[in-house]
């Protein structure tokens, strides 16, 4: 049954706002009418096909961003999971989560999915009509929890699954973060003392027959560079940026970019180990939730970023596919950690294939999380260091003039 929003007025004259559920507008404005209440507006809440492309145009599916956040999506999780486990039906859990929704379009979405599920549609195909905020893998694992009977354990360990993944982001970004900020600031300093202070001390010494020190004649000519040609080499960045994100909307390109990326000395094995963190810790939760093994292994292929290593795991599925055991299709991989397919021959071998990936991936995350903010603490230090010794030289390349006059004056 479709759901609507509605603005009415009540007999004190007061607006009142909220959500019913109706056949039909006119149905609807009914059901305000039996509650005594004079019907303002009665608007039919967007479905998943109708934000899908049905009634939304490219311009609103491009500019309006999607209802909840990595985070708002996890805590949506959690409060779900923690309802359901509670043994509440998920129609009236459903109710109190668009009830206590803060956010508008949050609460239309909510009640959107429960006309859905009231409607005769199960969660995971309520679900799969909004593609935008739930991602197949996310459709993929409520819909083995509702076939398996165990929803609400189920979205329990979608929840931690979601949690972690976002602490695991949240730690590499504020270890990136500080070194980004110093990068940008120092950059700026440069550009300004280079395309500013440089200049104007230059034309003090303009008028005098002494050579300038090399150190200064340089530091001029730099920043005579920037001056005549820095907006010129600014629209070269822009145009060599703009084609590098355009050959990596190639598929080949891409997939070759990645593979050389991954051979980096230090953010290559960041990338490798975040990579199979997630990619072991999605295999492991659609596992448990009942999955088949082949599909999970699509999906979780699917969440991989790094392209060379989505081909590695897509080219494990085929063996698995012909019969070989996970772990021996996964250690042929050599993109993979060896803990990967450690974890999982010894998953096959006990019978616990779920628990031992997800101790894969928790150690997995905890060795990048290591590294990442090894690699900030060293980092930190030497970006300031190396700041440092460009404002030096800068500034020596000022002083030596003045320098050398005062010991021409004496």
């Amino acid at each position: 049954m479709p759901a609507f929003s509605f603005e009415a007025l009540d007999a004190q004259g007061q607006t009142r706002k909220g959500l019913l559920e109706a056949d039909t507008a006119k149905s609807a404005r009914s059901m305000l009418r039996a509650q005594a209440l004079v019907p303002l507006t009665v608007e039919l809440v967007q479905t998943g096909q109708t934000a899908a492309g049905g009634g939304t145009s490219l311009g609103q599916r491009l500019f309006t961003r999607p209802v909840f956040s990595a985070t708002t999506l996890a805590v949506w999780t959690r409060q779900l999971a923690g309802l359901v486990s509670s043994g509440l039906p998920l129609e009236r859990a459903l109710t109190a989560l668009s009830d206590e929704a803060d956010d508008e379009r949050q609460s239309h979405l909510v009640a959107a999915l429960r006309a859905e599920v009231n409607a005769g549609s199960t969660f995971a195909r309520a679900l799969s009509q909004h593609p935008r905020e739930f991602s197949d893998i996310y459709c993929a694992v409520i819909g083995a929890g509702e076939h398996s009977g165990n929803l609400g354990m189920v979205l329990e360990k979608l929840a931690d699954d979601l949690e972690d993944r976002q602490a695991l982001k949240a730690k590499l970004v504020g270890a990136a973060l500080y070194p980004a900020i110093v990068t940008v600031v120092a950059i700026v300093i440069v550009l300004f003392l280079v395309g500013y202070v440089v200049p104007q001390v230059a034309s003090v010494f303009a008028g005098t027959k002494r050579a300038l020190p090399f150190l200064t004649v340089m530091m001029l000519t730099i920043s005579s560079i920037v001056r005549n040609y820095g907006w010129w080499m600014l629209i070269a960045l822009i145009l060599i940026a703009a084609s590098a994100c355009w050959a990596l909307t190639l598929e080949s390109f891409r997939q070759k970019f990645d593979a050389a990326w991954l051979n980096l000395p230090l953010v290559g094995k960041l990338a490798r180990g975040y990579n199979a963190a997630r990619f072991a810790g999605t295999l492991a939760m659609l596992a448990g939730a009942g999955v088949p093994i082949l599909k999970a292994l699509q999906a979780a292929a699917e969440t991989l970023n790094n392209r060379a290593m989505r081909a590695d795991a897509l080219d494990a599925l085929v063996l698995v596919r012909e019969g070989a055991p996970l772990a021996s299709a996964l250690a042929q991989k050599k993109r993979f950690p060896g803990l990967v397919s450690m974890f999982a021959r010894l998953g096959e071998q006990t019978g616990q294939l779920p628990l031992m990936l997800q101790r894969a991936a928790t150690q997995i995350s905890t060795e990048v999380q290591r590294r990442a903010l090894q690699l900030a603490t060293i980092l930190e230090p030497l970006l300031i260091v190396g700041m440092g010794l460009i404002v030096m030289t800068i500034v020596l390349a000022v002083m030596q003039p003045i320098i050398e006059l005062n010991r021409f004056v004496k």
